[in-house]
């Protein structure tokens, strides 16, 4: 069965507005303009030929996954998206549409402790309060877990489309018996600005021989239980016309292209 990616945010702290230069500064010569940008701008063409081959994250080795991740938070650290990504329709647009997922990893990987960085991304409240989503982390490498619903995407690249307008998200990916579709609506997070709080309530495969499978009912029986239709976040932790990355309430990594032959599979 397949299941799909799901949305993205991330946490911007307060910044320090009290703080004087240092007078030491003033004696040093000005960063060269536009060199941000450019460092940026080298970052994503990296970032693609690092993941590819890597069959959506399945097969990439120690080696590959932290170097992902290395890039990964420059970017993210170094180009967040803006807090009112979510609220403001008008930034919004540069969400909407589709996407493809290219690479899944966990946040974090097994490294020696000597190696570990301070700067590693945590989530905030990933609980979500009374939504209370899981956040048991899912490990597994090229796959995807959205509404409880594990489902391998080493093979193709998986759909996600957002309705900015109707606040849906859509997640479609072909695997071995049919197209899987998982969707639902989503709201803004009132703890984390750049957070996708998803309550699905659609999963349908349409069968390669045979009928159109509607399995949506499974979401209402587990809320009946659960207490609450959400079921998942995503943090939308860098944005740019081309790329997206994300981070899930299971502790996952997500990186997102505009254009599906952006990647190597």
């Amino acid at each position: 069965m397949k299941k799909a990616a799901l949305i993205v945010l991330t946490a911007i702290g307060p910044a320090d507005a009290f703080n004087l230069p240092g007078i030491t500064n003033i004696f040093k010569p000005p960063s060269p303009i536009g060199s941000k940008s450019t460092t940026l701008a080298n970052d994503e063409p990296q970032l693609l030929h690092a993941i590819s081959n890597t069959g959506n994250g399945k097969d990439a080795d120690i080696k590959t996954q932290s170097r992902v991740l290395s890039i990964v938070r420059r970017m993210e650290t170094g180009s967040p998206p803006s807090t009112t990504l979510l609220s403001n329709p008008e930034e919004a647009n540069m969400l909407d549409g589709d996407w493809f997922l290219q690479y899944t990893a966990p946040s974090e990987i097994d490294i020696d402790e000597s190696e570990s960085s301070d700067d590693k991304w945590v989530a905030v409240d990933a609980a979500e309060g009374g939504s209370k989503i899981e956040t048991r982390q899912f490990k597994r490498q090229g796959a995807i877990s959205g509404g409880g619903i594990p489902v391998d995407a080493s093979n193709a690249a998986a759909l996600q489309s957002f309705d900015i307008e109707k606040s849906r998200v859509k997640n479609e990916i072909t695997t071995g018996i049919g197209l899987v579709t998982v969707g639902g609506t989503f709201r803004q997070s009132t703890s984390v600005p750049l957070r996708a709080v998803v309550a699905f309530d659609t999963a349908k495969i349409a069968l390669n021989v045979g009928p159109t499978l509607d399995i949506s009912f499974l979401f209402n029986v587990r809320a009946v239980f659960k207490g609450s239709k959400e079921a998942g976040w995503l943090e939308t932790t860098y944005l740019s016309k081309d790329v997206r990355i994300g981070r899930g309430n299971k502790g996952s990594m997500f990186i997102l292209t505009r254009d599906q032959d952006a990647v190597t599979a």
